[in-house]
């Protein structure tokens, strides 16, 4: 069991639930101290795409924690940062062309949010409203969390959260409902959209279509409305594609990305934005300037891990690992719908998602019981309410994908 002092986060405590302690992992699998072999089966948190200590990746980190650990990043730069930056400006939009590191998906949709406004308070018109999407999550600072879904999450800071303008999310056959609030949001002038592209990761892995997502962008456009792609999770080969945005042919004017970004092994983020977005913040007059960063912002050690994991997508297969991992993921699926009582099958790329009976939200009661069920079947995966999902590294092998739909199947039969 994990130390008694450290508080883990989305944990209530008070239920005493057994909190494994993981020694190491290795591809999708996790070994824990009492000698237990744990499938992977959500990526640790949607992290982990390659696998758990890719050789290429643990190498770049050992070689560059021995040469260069921490600079201060305002007013210096380092080779692993500027590698990365242009190895960003080689395989995403070419529309995108300024990087600016931070440390987290959180921090990044932060950053997004901050562009925007000092675009638009920069060149003398204050837009200041954000339009966002129902069920929507894109972090929990206080920003992030003010652009995400009211509720359970952020009952107790709403406070501390600003004004939002919410367009409702765009359901089979209600598409045209969302396209004409976003419509109406725009023409009212708003200062930027932010989204999740195609799939909605803590809303309940929602998915919605490309065609709806490309006349979203569409809109935005038309009105001068910034559009900001949260991809924090939906980048780096999850929904298939190295972008969700891809599948849609749009390119956004603030793209987030990290989780992926160093394959998992560390934390790193980057908000990537269009031109005339820092040329809005550039001049010789300081107050203009864009007042964000951290102490780590583009630590070169995240920066070498994150070089690795380019090099891992410029010199091998991914995506035809990717298209194979959601084919076996097809397959687990169908088999899952056949299930009496399994609701609302869908898949996007390498991510499946089922209901299991009625939802009661994200403090449904069934799903403690369902993350112990998989537990004690040395499966992790962690339930969104009654909503199983399964998002797992790249390289899971049949053996073990086996094991996590059997795992599915048994838990719809037994509850």
């Amino acid at each position: 069991m994990s130390g008694s002092s450290i508080w883990h986060p989305f944990t209530q405590h008070g239920l005493a639930e057994p909190i494994p302690l993981v020694e190491r992992a290795q591809g999708a699998a996790l070994f824990t101290a009492d000698g237990r072999r744990i499938v992977d089966a959500i990526s640790s948190w949607w992290v982990t795409t390659h696998g758990h200590a890719h050789p290429r990746i643990a190498a770049a980190i050992a070689e560059q924690v021995g040469n260069l650990d921490q600079i201060i990043f305002a007013g210096w730069t380092h080779k692993p940062a500027e590698t990365l930056a242009a190895g960003l400006r080689a395989i995403m939009p070419p529309a995108l062309t300024r990087v600016f590191f931070s440390d987290s998906g959180s921090t990044s949709v932060e950053v997004a949010l901050k562009m925007a406004l000092g675009y638009w308070l920069n060149r003398g018109e204050p837009r200041h409203r954000i339009l966002v999407l129902e069920h929507g999550y894109h972090g929990d600072t206080i920003g992030a969390m003010s652009v995400g879904a009211r509720g359970v999450f952020n009952r107790a800071y709403a406070p501390l959260l600003f004004d939002v303008e919410t367009i409702p999310f765009p359901t089979v056959g209600g598409e045209q409902t969302t396209l004409d609030a976003l419509d109406q949001a725009c023409r009212e002038g708003a200062a930027a959209l932010i989204i999740e592209p195609l799939l909605l990761g803590a809303g309940g892995m929602l998915v919605y279509s490309a065609a709806t997502l490309s006349e979203m962008r569409r809109i935005c456009a038309q009105h001068g409305v910034l559009f900001i792609a949260d991809e924090v999770m939906t980048a780096w080969g999850r929904t298939g594609t190295l972008l969700a945005c891809e599948q849609a042919k749009i390119v956004p004017d603030i793209l987030c990305l990290s989780k992926g970004l160093t394959g998992g092994a560390v934390p790193l983020a980057v908000t990537m934005a269009i031109e005339p977005i820092f040329a809005a913040h550039y001049g010789t007059d300081r107050s203009s300037m864009f007042f964000h960063s951290s102490s780590y912002t583009a630590n070169p050690i995240a920066c070498a891990a994150a070089n690795a994991n380019l090099a891992i997508w410029r010199e091998e297969p991914v995506l035809e690992r990717v298209a194979d991992l959601a084919r076996r993921q097809s397959k687990g699926l169908i088999m899952l719908q056949s299930q009496p009582g399994a609701i609302n099958g869908r898949q996007l790329g390498t991510v499946t998602a089922i209901e299991i009976g009625d939802s009661n939200g994200y403090l449904s009661t069934l799903a403690p019981r369902l993350m112990s069920f998989f537990r004690e079947r040395d499966v992790l995966l962690r339930p969104l309410g009654n909503t199983v999902y399964v998002m797992p590294p790249y390289c899971i092998s049949d053996e073990d994908l086996d094991l996590v739909y059997d795992s599915i199947a048994e838990a719809i039969a037994s509850m």
